[in-house]
């Protein structure tokens, strides 16, 4: 239990967040065909009015402000072409994050609410309490690095901020829950197993995997439409990042002193490297 709660969490901010893999490709016929994009962030981003700031474990690398141009706190001289892809720049981060928090914090809900349908029927009740109790916390830490404050949006996409948020402080929290709850769990679930139709005990194992099934059905067809949803926006995300990169890489070059703080890294980049 306590591996599934994690993995749902870890598993929405990885995927929409710093490591956005999903399939964008498409063939003549505008069928997917198997073809990962694969993108992810190197340092934490902040965006709020006319200021774009690039952190790692909360220092800062580089910022744009009005643009200008800061690398590791001096401002650097810019001409007006320079100037112009710099604004760029920062237009383009400044509009793609507070798109990826909404999807991170989207997919969470989802998969919340997809963990309540299948447990709650199946545990009862009071279970299915504890488990929101557990989801609620679990959303409470995506907040903490994909976020939105006013006019402010924080996205944490290093390694150390990920660590910070679903770190062993959080495996804790999730142990405690679950050791507190697991008895009644397993009482709520053998009361159910116990309680299908048929008179031998494989009579009733039969009838508790068909209850599942027709469970995972009821959830299949009512989160359908919103998963689509996300796998849409996460691909219109990843092709977004794709292009990002190759702008920031034309950045790169005509500013030398941005060359050592690649933001957004890509696939082909990685087996660079």
């Amino acid at each position: 239990m306590k591996k599934l709660l994690t993995s749902v969490g870890v598993s929405a901010v990885l995927l929409s967040a710093s490591s956005l893999q999903l399939v964008s490709a498409h063939d003549e016929s505008g069928e997917h065909f198997n073809n990962e994009c694969e993108v992810s962030l190197n340092y934490d981003v902040t965006v709020e009015p006319k200021k774009l700031t690039v952190s790692d474990v909360g220092k800062e690398q580089y910022r744009i402000e009005m643009n200008k141009l800061f690398v590791n706190g001096e401002q650097i001289s810019l001409n007006k072409q320079q100037q112009q892809l710099v604004s760029q720049y920062a237009d383009e981060v400044s509009s793609q994050v507070p798109e990826v928090i909404e999807l991170v914090n989207d997919a969470v809900a989802m998969a919340s609410t997809a963990v309540s349908m299948a447990l709650t029927p199946l545990l009862g009740d009071a279970t299915g309490a504890k488990i929101d109790e557990m989801m609620d916390g679990l959303q409470d830490r995506v907040e903490d690095v994909a976020y939105q404050n006013g006019d402010k949006f924080y996205l944490g996409a290093t390694e150390s901020s990920l660590e910070s948020a679903f770190g062993e402080e959080f495996e804790k929290e999730m142990e405690q829950l679950v050791q507190n709850s697991i008895g009644t769990m397993m009482m709520s679930l053998g009361s159910q197993m116990m309680s299908g139709d048929g008179d031998s005990f494989e009579a009733k194992m039969d009838a508790f995997s068909v209850k599942m099934d027709s469970i995972g059905e009821d959830i299949e067809l009512q989160m359908e439409e919103q998963a689509q949803d996300l796998e849409a926006r996460g691909e219109r995300l990843c092709e977004n990042f794709e292009t990002l990169a190759a702008l920031e890489k034309k950045l790169q070059a005509q500013i030398p002193e941005l060359a050592n703080y690649s933001l957004v890294a890509t696939a082909s980049k990685k087996l660079l490297e």
